[in-house]
């Protein structure tokens, strides 16, 4: 019986009523230790629904996918049942078989398709305890899955610690727990089996503050002391276990030390381990009988997490080590224990130790190709901290930072670096010295007084070599700094100062004696910095490990540089110039894959026309280049030089590959590249979808930059719609500060979104003033920037702003002359246009109609129509005009069809009803996706494996759309047209 826990209790009913009706649902019980979490997750288990357990183990939080298999493994036939790309991913995470690690994400999906088999006959309880000890991999793995529930019948019930950043769960509910009231509190104390005296009783209950552990431990220890405990909750309950342990045997002691140190629930390798030390398995009996552990011969459960603390935190640290040592040598070779093995190692050195180094490495080893960056990064930095090698160890942490960068710590990476940076100073003098000893024939001994000489002199040449790199970086930082340069600073003069400055350092790394070392800490150095927003230094990072690269590496050295396009977008024309011009002067093969993918996106980004961008990616791929990965940033510079309709087929090609390949971290880039050539092509609902389906993924799996640069987009789309209210907010939210606020990199899109809602709304003044910030860099470049060029036209003009117009004017001019694209000069010649007279002012208009592209079109028909209106031409203007208004309504562009309507009421033409915009428009943006995908004739497998899903929530959006369509089945979606 629980008490006190009403509430809680019916929230979690609630959950489990939805799911016996197909609902499913998660929630998140924190609260501090001993406070009852583990007692409503067992409330819940005995609620009649079948349940399947897991909890995260403290000496398993760096055993990637551990708490994972603990979950799966009672449905492990069910796994070998999955979608096969999503079985080898399982598989792989478990190290089981020979398959290529997947994308984690595709694990998640592995699991919600999981746990949707296993519900296929009924509801399914799915609980989690003490998540905040959840090794990395599986948390990621468990929230995906969670927060992609739907209808499944499945609810996720985890418990963990107070802290959000225990156990961070965006996404997720959550319930936090607090202590039992007063009336509640005594009847679990008076419920014990000690006898309390009164003024006993009330300082426990004033002590306990409501803990329903501490309620029950303390009266055990009640007599000890008179004083009030001033340690923390926690720790007294620690210190109560402690003593109870205390007045056990020795034997006993030592058996629950090596099972604590163990921290699974198996005993065979516990109880191997017990028996060097002089303990077996009778001398648990006075720990189960004391009410500590629970244990049937083959397994072990601890009553709570504390007592274990205790048993090993309470013990001496040459009786830990030496329990470590035996299970270390319990555990045995193994290739299914050797990453505990290692672990246990480690825990028993203390010093240098390379067994237990090289030990660790292969278990990080092991752990990155499984896609488990986090207890990889673990591994690798605590196997160099028990190298006897210098070089080994400087090898090892670096590797720990360039595993912390994939696994996005890059604060963690670049502190990695850091210290791999000074190690690597060390190693290059000793080289040096002992160089010069072996030439001189010097003894063994002067060879270690050489050593000792060059200690000496490591500090005084990192010295130098740091004061010389921050002088030349201040004396850069001076003239241009991190953010983008005004759009009146001399160009040509910044790129001297930048060319000059990554020579130098360039030089420098390579005349290193390990050069090899020097440019990967760059890179790492560089993302590091680039993530912390400083785009700036983490460019000039990147040039200078290009130009140190060029001459011996130029393949590496285009790699660089492909990443280095990706800095200078952030910076401004002079670095993108600065970027073409060195990718120039590199040798290198024609059929290397980095060829085209570096001609095309140096040529495009730094504004000059460059090939078709489908001969470019179909060169790369004929070259061997890894697709899609190395060809997502093509889209990106396709949309610079305005080839949309290439960037939206490759894209979709890319997007396709991404999802069979499993590489689900590449999808929120390609749906935002998606979203925005379908909208530029006409198609805002499917633009839409793409953008939503974009951030839901980059909100799973953790990547801010596209989160805030869809939710910008998503701002621009309802812009277009009119919608004031979402536009604000996702513009809001675009340029948050969690994302870097003003110079987040969404701001360019969401000032474009504001200025689009006060033009279509007809407030040119808010327009211009939101115009304004993509008047200079880097907005200014941006695809943003470029596509706002006609807005920026249409708004100076109306405003009288005529100088502010011609300088537009100039630019779109200028871009279309360089892009070579249709659409742009009709856009070009709109602006002309409006600056224009007369009979120059129809031929310009006339001109741009040519563009054919639909809201664009629209718009140059409603300024047109409004133009012949003025000039007195009525039946010409209503024919302009109801033709801008037949596009507006079919791209549900609300204020441009508002103002068109008003236009033709001035000429005395009464407007029809809103065209209907089609049967999609009846449908939420993710109904839509799954009817569209139905409709072409896949599965629900198929489309749930598409878009992240699990089948059943594609077939429960099938059957709430089946309705709103008029149609009883999927094989009538085919007669349905479902164009844009």
């Amino acid at each position: 019986m629980l008490h006190g826990r009403e509430a809680e209790q019916a929230t979690i009913d609630e959950l489990l009523t939805g799911a016996r009706a197909g609902r499913s649902g998660a929630l998140v019980l924190r609260g501090e230790a001993g406070i009852g979490k583990s007692a409503l997750l067992d409330y819940a288990a005995a609620q009649g629904i079948p349940t399947v357990r897991s909890a995260g183990i403290e000496s398993e939080a760096e055993l990637p996918f551990a708490a994972l298999h603990l979950l799966v493994r009672p449905g492990m036939e069910l796994v070998r049942q999955l979608p096969p790309r999503q079985r080898d991913a399982m598989e792989a995470a478990f190290g089981l078989g020979d398959s290529t690690p997947a994308d984690r994400m595709l694990i998640g999906l592995a699991l919600l398709t999981l746990l949707a088999e296993e519900a296929a006959e009924g509801p399914l309880l799915c609980l989690i305890d003490d998540a905040h000890w959840l090794d990395r991999a599986t948390a990621e793995t468990l929230l995906f899955a969670a927060r992609r529930l739907d209808a499944e019948g499945v609810v996720m019930l985890f418990a963990t610690r107070s802290g959000p950043e225990d156990f961070p769960a965006p996404g997720l509910s959550e319930l936090a727990l607090s202590g039992l009231r007063a009336d509640a509190a005594a009847a679990l104390l008076d419920a014990g089996p000690t006898r309390l005296t009164p003024a006993t009783r009330y300082r426990l209950l004033a002590e306990s503050g409501g803990n329903p552990l501490a309620l029950l431990e303390f009266p055990s220890v009640a007599g000890a002391t008179d004083d009030l405990n001033p340690l923390p909750l926690t720790q007294r309950l620690q210190l109560a276990f402690h003593g109870r342990i205390a007045r056990l045997p020795a034997a006993t002691r030592t058996i629950l030390l090596v099972a604590a140190a163990s921290g699974a629930g198996d005993l065979a390798p516990v109880l191997r381990a017990a028996a060097v030390l002089g303990a077996a398995l009778p001398d648990l009996q006075p720990a189960a009988d004391a009410g500590l552990i629970n244990t049937d011969g083959q397994t072990l459960t601890w009553r709570h997490p504390l007592s274990r603390a205790a048993a090993y935190q309470g013990s001496a640290l040459t009786d830990r080590l030496a329990a470590h040592r035996a299970l270390a040598d319990a555990l045995g070779g193994g290739s299914d224990t050797a990453d505990l093995r290692a672990w246990h190692l480690a825990c028993a050195a203390t010093g240098p130790d390379e067994r237990a180094a090289t030990a660790l490495e292969h278990t990080a080893d092991r752990a990155r190709r499984r896609n488990g960056f986090h207890g990889a990064v673990a591994a690798y930095d605590r196997a160099a901290a028990l190298s006897v090698d210098t070089e080994a160890r400087l090898r090892r942490l670096v590797l720990a930072a360039e595993t912390a960068t994939e696994a996005g710590l890059t604060d963690q990476a670049a502190h990695l670096a850091d210290r791999a940076a000074a190690l690597n100073v060390d190693t290059e003098a000793r080289l040096r010295k002992r160089a010069f000893a072996t030439e001189a024939g010097l003894t063994d001994q002067a060879a270690h007084l050489a050593d000792h000489a060059a200690a000496l002199n490591v500090d005084t040449e990192a010295r130098r070599r740091r004061r010389a790199t921050e002088a030349e970086l201040a004396d850069h930082a001076t003239h241009s700094g991190d953010r983008a340069p005004n759009v009146d600073t001399d160009a040509r003069t910044r790129r001297r100062a930048l060319a000059t400055e990554t020579a130098l350092t360039g030089r420098a790394a390579t005349q290193s004696a390990d050069g090899e070392y020097d440019l990967r800490l760059a890179l790492v150095r560089a993302q590091a910095e680039f993530a912390a927003g400083k785009p700036g230094s983490a460019h000039r990072r990147l040039m200078a490990a290009a130009i140190g690269s060029a001459a011996s590496d130029p393949r590496g050295a285009a790699r660089i540089l492909i990443r280095a396009v990706h800095t200078a977008w952030y910076l401004g024309p002079a670095e993108l110039d600065g970027v073409a011009d060195l990718a120039a002067t590199l040798r290198l093969d024609e059929d290397d894959p980095t060829t085209p993918i570096v001609r095309y996106l140096t040529g495009s980004v730094s504004g000059h026309r460059t090939v078709d961008l489908r001969d470019a990616a179909g060169a790369a791929r004929a070259n061997g280049a890894d697709s899609p990965a190395d060809l997502v940033q093509l889209c990106g510079s396709g949309l610079v030089v305005g080839q949309d309709d290439q960037v939206g087929e490759l894209a979709d090609e890319l997007i396709g590959e991404s999802r069979e390949q499993g590489r689900i971290a590449l999808l929120a880039p390609l749906l935002f590249f998606r979203s925005e050539a379908a909208l530029f092509g006409g198609r805002p609902g499917e633009s839409r979808a793409a953008a939503e389906e974009g951030v839901r993924i980059a909100e799973d799996i953790g990547q801010p930059q596209w989160i805030s640069q869809l939710t910008a987009f998503l701002a621009y789309l309802a812009a277009l719609r009119g919608d004031e209210q979402s536009c604000r907010a996702y513009a809001e939210r675009a340029a948050a500060e969690e994302f870097g606020g003003a110079q987040s990199v969404g701001a360019p899109w969401a000032h474009a979104a504001l200025a689009l809602l006060a033009l279509g709304r007809g407030r040119l003044e808010q327009a211009r003033a939101e115009l304004e910030h993509m008047t200079v860099e880097p907005a200014r470049h941006h695809v943003s920037g470029l596509r706002c060029l006609a807005d920026q036209i249409e708004v100076a003009t109306r405003l009288g702003a005529t100088d502010q117009a011609t300088e537009a004017l100039a630019r779109l001019t200028a871009w279309s002359a360089r892009a070579g694209q249709e659409w742009i000069a009709a856009l070009a010649a709109r602006g002309r246009a409006l600056l224009a007279d007369g009979p120059d002012a129809e031929q310009h208009f006339q001109a741009a109609l040519a563009g054919n592209r639909p809201f664009d079109e629209a718009r140059t028909r409603l300024l047109y129509g409004e133009w012949l209106r003025r000039d007195k031409r009525k039946v010409d203007a209503r024919g302009q005009l109801e033709q801008a208004l037949e596009l507006f309504d079919r791209l549900d562009a609300t204020p441009w069809s508002d103002r068109t309507r008003t236009e033709l009421a001035a000429l005395g033409v009464g407007a029809g009803a809103k065209a209907s915009a089609g049967p999609l428009s009846v449908l939420t943006p993710q109904e839509s996706q799954i009817v569209r995908l139905a409709a072409q004739g896949l599965s629900n497998r198929e489309i749930a494996a598409r878009l992240v899903l699990s089948h059943r929530t594609v077939g429960h959006h099938l059957y709430k759309a089946y309705p709103k369509l008029g149609v009883l089945s999927r094989g009538e979606l085919s007669e349905l047209d479902l164009a844009q």
